[in-house]
């Protein structure tokens, strides 16, 4: 019921943005012919017209009616437009700003001077200025959200690593580790990328894969379509996987508690279908040559307000004698909180979780993502005394279908005693 007021009240909000929005348009083609202004006018509000018509879809037909794929998109085309309009009124704002404060001060100046010169010599009034200003600055977010979609959401990278663990057992010096995170196949819309992804891996040749949580963004059956594609991922020593925040269907609302549990069960079998070995708060023993790794597994465990079904101290048992450890865990936040503060043996801990906001900047020198204000660590490597922590930076994307700055990722990871 609190729909039927709250979308038309949102819409007309944004109606309200168009409109202030629209000033500038105007004032930015006043110059062109007739033709030509009618033509700007029928793409503004053409565009508007398709974004409302996608927001009153969305939240009024039924959810079966359109793809999971086209309700994304739906919403993120009203995300897109708006942001980008937003950053154009704020612009529109200043100058808005500006020109009272000017009209006043001329206003102030002709009541004391009883003068009603006024100044000369600019080529371009303030208005026109302001309105080109907002609709460029309007123009870069919208530009850059659309090249994050066509091109960064499968643009994926191979970041490489090497990883000194001290008790390493010299047979496993030279083991080569891949990692993926946060799949998030619920989202993908270019399946052929995505298998492209898959096959740049499996080039890599690595001995043994891990996939730390995320497979779906809510429901089993979003991973159903993309079975055949994971489960082209082999290794030697084996994949191994763990759940993450997203898998539980906690962020849906559900027929009953059976059903969650039902989902759940599914997507545990997809695991298992995929040739996943599935660590659920347990550890598997791994040998080459004999000598043995242990490889631990823990659902999601997170800080704050996130889940925390994970249990270390299950996972961890009798692994205690071995002298090293790999740790699965999805969430970053879990090796500050636990893993550093009482497993002091475990030597590598794989998370994902971040995405690293799928938003930032990363160059030689300098990296920067928002994610960086919530996680302590949100991509890369860390390292506190022996321990280390490596955290993906995902493979898919949630929400935004697409990435800027911060491309889907590829782990490979190189073992070392030295």
């Amino acid at each position: 019921m609190y729909k039927i007021i709250l979308i038309p009240l949102v819409a007309l909000v944004f109606i309200l943005i168009d409109l202030y929005v629209f000033q500038a348009v105007k004032i930015a083609v006043q110059n062109f012919s007739p033709i030509g202004k009618n033509i700007a006018f029928g793409i503004y509000w053409g565009f508007t017209a398709i974004t409302l018509s996608g927001f009153f879809l969305y939240h009024f037909t039924n959810p079966d009616l359109f793809s999971r794929i086209a309700r994304q998109f739906m919403l993120v085309v009203v995300f897109m437009n708006y942001i980008s309009k937003t950053v154009a009124l704020l612009i529109l704002l200043i100058g808005d700003v500006v020109r009272f404060g000017q009209w006043s001060f001329y206003k102030i100046s002709d009541f004391i001077n009883s003068s009603n010169e006024s100044v000369e010599g600019e080529k371009i009034s303030r208005s026109e200025f302001f309105a080109k200003s907002a609709l460029v600055a309007g123009s870069l977010p919208l530009a850059a959200m659309t090249f994050g979609i066509i091109s960064g959401a499968h643009d994926y990278r191979i970041r490489r690593k090497s990883i000194v663990i001290p008790g390493l057992p010299k047979a496993w010096h030279g083991v080569k580790v891949a990692q993926l995170s946060d799949i998030h196949s619920g989202s993908f819309w270019n399946k052929i990328a995505v298998e492209g992804g898959v096959d740049m891996l499996l080039a890599e040749k690595p001995d043994i894969v891990f996939f730390t949580g995320d497979l779906v963004n809510n429901e089993a059956d979003e991973v159903k379509n993309y079975v055949p594609i994971f489960s082209k991922l082999k290794a030697d020593l084996g994949v191994y996987s763990t759940l993450g925040n997203h898998d539980y269907g906690d962020y849906k609302s559900w027929s009953s508690e059976r059903a969650k549990a039902q989902n759940l069960a599914d997507l545990k079998e997809a695991h298992g279908i995929m040739g996943w070995d599935l660590l659920t708060n347990e550890n598997r023993i791994l040998k080459v040559d004999k000598e043995p790794l242990a490889i631990l597994g823990v659902e999601n465990w997170g800080a704050g307000r996130f889940a925390k079904y994970g249990d270390i101290a299950k996972a961890h048992q009798g692994t205690e004698d071995l002298p090293a450890k790999i740790l699965l865990s999805h969430d970053p936040s879990h090796w500050d909180a636990q893993i550093r503060k009482d497993y002091s043996d475990i030597d590598l801990m794989l998370a994902g979780h971040t995405h690293g906001f799928q938003f930032g900047v990363e160059i030689p020198g300098f990296k920067w993502s928002p994610s960086q204000y919530v996680y302590k660590q949100w991509a890369g490597l860390y390292e506190e005394d022996n321990q280390k922590l490596y955290v993906n930076r995902g493979y898919g994307y949630l929400g935004y279908p697409g990435r800027i700055g911060i491309p889907p990722e590829i782990t490979i990871l190189e073992l070392r005693t030295s």
